[in-house]
């Protein structure tokens, strides 16, 4: 099992798009590169909290590949835009990969610089290793299952059949 930590705008979607995706073993809502221990939603909401919001990823790399997931959350994300996806704008909507084994550092640099090319200069998607993710809130988790007309700013068809569970 592996981890990875994906900060794609409002979590609740981002979270209900890989829960889908075959391979994908476990998927939670969080916190992650802020300034402070355990923030709350709330402090994400009001600046007193500097994190993103994201969700962690636990997949099974005989089942998917770090790539793979890689490709699905472009797919979901505008990656040149700074602190907005779709609807939502604020720092906590940035757009950023922390990742959790140091290896992977170089898997994703060289994925970007193969999925972008020369447009690479103008990604403003991070790329950090993961220091302090923080699970949110428990109505956070799950939320598209226990909320199915939820608010969520992603087409969640954009996962090929042959790629979901």
């Amino acid at each position: 099992m592996k981890k990875i930590v994906l900060a794609g705008g409002c979590f609740w979607g981002v979270e209900g798009y890989f829960d889908q995706l075959k391979g994908v073993l476990d998927t939670s809502t969080g916190y992650v590169d802020g300034n402070k221990k355990n923030p709350t939603y709330k402090e994400v909401c009001n600046g007193i909290a500097t994190h993103a919001e994201a969700i962690e990823v636990t997949y099974d790399e005989n089942l998917t590949s770090l790539e793979t997931l890689l490709d699905h959350f472009f797919r979901i994300i505008n990656p040149f835009s700074l602190n907005r996806q779709g609807h939502d704008i604020g720092r906590q909507y940035r757009t950023g990969i922390y990742y959790t084994d140091p290896e992977d550092a170089t898997r994703i640099i060289d994925f970007m610089n193969q999925h972008f090319g020369l447009d690479i200069k103008k990604v403003r998607t991070e790329v950090k290793l993961c220091l302090d993710y923080e699970l949110a809130e428990e109505y956070h988790q799950d939320y598209l299952k226990k909320n199915p007309n939820g608010y969520c700013h992603l087409d969640m068809g954009l996962a090929a059949p042959e790629e979901k569970k």
